[in-house]
């Protein structure tokens, strides 16, 4: 503008005001600080406690008083569901000029990042953030039948909301309707044919109490999170219903004109009541870890608008507001005392006790870390999922049972339904968010705990999963690109027996294949699995887009510290007598497997045999259709005297006559 004068500070020529905007860090369960008067009433009760305003100073409360109406336009209101709408409230404005906010307006609310949209939709977000009051404005011309239902509609209804978005309803949805149709989804998201238009004249104004659990499952259905469900969610004041009316009417007559055409529809007039509290001052004073003055504690409660009823020398009856969602016992009411008051308050003692603890013997913690320290050891990175994952997982796959999968009353996302029945589908999630990244070669292991429904209650207990993928070492010019194999897992949980000490000729193996397993092996002890591990299916391959093998091991870790309480270890003398060893190459079927060799040569020779190897395996040219050759070396050795060829050639000719007898077997 070139008629302004040069030198002109740009502040004073746009306008610019200046205000001061404090963030803060609101935990969940404090929904009666989700506004700025909420927050004002923390804040005086901090100042008046730490002295620094004087006592009688009051808390401002926007308390309008509604003009008279001066048109008529009544909406009836009918509420169909008490349980899902406790309270609602409305009243009409007409003669409304829809169009853009005055600069004071804007300015507030975009210091707290919310978007202007229309006068009469920003006075409703004002009120919002300034009182706690999630609001909403509808075009009255677009109410069907002059009235106001509120209610459910039957499950499959489809409804297109705000954002264009056509969703089906299911009955636990509740609606803002009209006569014939659904207009707004109660406490989450308005409809886009009733909402207010730069043509709308006549406004019906909402202020309503919702339960919170409805709108919140309806919001987490949906995937909606709008600035009305994250305070309806976790609990509004019902007592603040018309106060809030009041002040959004008296608002948009302000700035869009018109003329309020009503007087106020509410269907729960009555207060809402307080909640019943006692606290008494020895738990006071146990919970706290010190001695805070009587009167001292009564004036917070009072500064926080918690009534003391009655006070004795062993404790005081408290009536405590209803936007107070969270504080229903004497616990909480003791948080709302300390935080008050302050915790730095509390002065700690020079002298601290301590209680040793007898933890059992072996203790877990101490098994747990140090096989944590072994795997790492070996190249594993330790992984940690959250419990909570998609019971999708478990309907795909026939492994598991979907009926066991253990659901949240309240989940926060689709994603986050149920609790996991497997550690498996977490980590290969971890896997393909790596390899999407270059990171193809992997090897992670995670404890964790599985969760499963059944007809006696709910099962829980721990697991140990190791999963691997890519290249057995870095790439490197000393070292071949050799890929990770059965082999490798199959070691990292034979290893993890061998150090824990359990019995290895006790543990019995087979083959199986399932679901998630293309093929694997199954250690068993005692007639139950402790360890799983095998090469992944090729049908998890794909639904997660692996794109190299992926091998598995799965062990029952509550099993194998069952196994350690009663595992022995015994120390002999190294003996003084060879050892000496003998090779068979045994011809068998392909079905023979090595560990059916393993345990009949050990229930023919228990006393002398040491050990038990396969040290090759030939199939092809040469062999039979159907055939393969195993070649097994047996260790034999006696701790009182050298073993002669003699004594070992009994003991072979009776394992060879169990070979063929048993597993149809020949020499080669």
């Amino acid at each position: 503008d070139q008629s302004v004068a040069v030198g002109t500070p740009a502040a004073d020529h746009f306008v610019v005001t200046e205000d001061a905007i404090i963030e803060i860090g609101l935990t969940p369960n404090r929904a009666d600080a989700t506004s700025h008067l909420g927050v004002a009433r923390d804040l005086l009760a901090v100042l008046k406690t730490r002295g620094l305003v004087a006592e009688e100073v009051a808390l401002k409360v926007p308390t309008p008083a509604l003009s008279p109406a001066t048109d008529t336009l009544e909406i009836p209101v009918t509420v169909e569901n008490e349980e899902a709408c406790p309270r609602y409230a409305g009243l009409t404005i007409t003669g409304v000029k829809v169009g853009p906010s005055p600069d004071w307006l804007k300015n507030r609310m975009e210091s707290i990042g919310v978007r202007s949209i229309n006068n009469v939709v920003d006075v409703t977000n004002y009120v919002l953030h300034e009182m706690g009051q999630p609001l909403h404005a509808f075009d009255a011309d677009h109410i069907t039948g002059n009235e106001v239902r509120v209610k459910p509609l039957p499950d499959g209804t489809a409804f297109v909301t705000l954002d264009e978005v056509e969703r089906k309803l299911t009955d636990r949805d509740l609606m803002i309707c009209n006569a014939e149709a659904g207009m707004c989804i109660a406490g989450v998201f308005g409809g886009l044919t009733s909402g207010i238009t730069e043509s709308s004249t006549k406004v019906f104004l909402e202020s309503a109490y919702f339960n919170p659990v409805w709108v919140r499952k309806t919001a987490k259905r949906f995937g909606l999170n709008t600035d009305a469900s994250f305070r309806f969610e976790r609990g509004i004041d019902p007592n603040i219903t018309v106060a809030a009316l009041k002040r959004a009417a008296e608002m948009i007559v302000e700035v869009a004109g018109g003329s309020i055409a009503s007087g106020i529809s509410d269907t729960h007039p009555e207060p809402f009541p307080a909640f019943d509290v006692a606290i008494t001052w020895a738990n006071v004073d146990r919970m706290v870890g010190a001695s805070i003055d009587r009167e001292k504690m009564q004036k917070i409660l009072q500064w926080l608008e918690i009534e003391v009823v009655s006070v004795d020398e062993n404790g005081a009856q408290l009536k405590v507001p209803p936007f107070k969602v969270d504080v229903l016992r004497e616990i909480d009411v003791i948080e709302e005392i300390l935080r008050v008051y302050g915790y730095n308050e509390i002065e700690f003692s020079s002298k601290l006790t301590f209680t040793p603890s007898v933890s059992p013997k072996p203790d877990p913690e101490d098994i747990r870390n140090m096989i944590c320290d072994q795997l790492v050891g070996q190249g594993y990175t330790e992984i940690m999922s959250n419990s909570l994952t998609r019971p999708d997982y478990y309907n795909a796959n026939s492994e598991w049972n979907p009926a066991e999968t253990v659901h949240i009353l309240n989940p926060l996302s689709s994603e986050l339904e149920g609790m996991r029945q497997s550690l498996i589908f977490d980590a290969l999630e971890a896997m393909a968010w790596n390899q999407n990244r270059q990171r193809e070669d992997l090897k992670y292991f995670e404890f964790g705990n599985v969760y499963a429904k059944t007809e006696k209650g709910y099962k829980e207990n721990q697991r140990l999963l190791i999963l691997t993928t890519g290249r057995q070492a870095p790439e490197s010019w000393n070292a071949d690109d050799a890929s990770v194999d059965f082999f490798g897992v199959k070691g990292a949980i034979e290893a993890i027996f061998a150090r824990l000490g359990i019995d290895r000729p006790g543990v019995q193996t087979s083959t199986f294949q399932n679901s998630t397993f293309e093929y694997g092996l199954e250690y068993r002890i005692t007639g139950q699995w402790v360890a799983r591990v095998g090469l992944l299916s090729k049908e998890l391959m794909k639904r997660f887009d692996l794109r190299h093998a992926a091998f598995v091991a799965d062990m029952d870790w509550d099993r194998v510290l069952k196994l350690l309480k009663v595992n022995k270890v015994n120390f002999s003398e190294i003996p003084r007598f060879p050892s000496v060893r003998r090779d068979l190459a045994l011809l068998v079927s392909q079905n023979v497997e090595f560990e059916q060799i393993r345990q009949l040569a050990r229930k023919t020779e228990k006393k002398l045999l040491k050990g038990v190897n396969l040290f090759d395996v030939y199939q092809g040219k040469n062999l039979e259709a159907g055939k393969k050759s195993y070649a097994v070396s047996f260790t034999f050795q006696d701790a009182n005297q050298t073993l002669t060829d003699k004594q070992v050639d009994k003991v072979m000719g009776k394992m060879l006559k169990n070979f063929e007898r048993e597993l149809g077997a020949s020499l080669r």
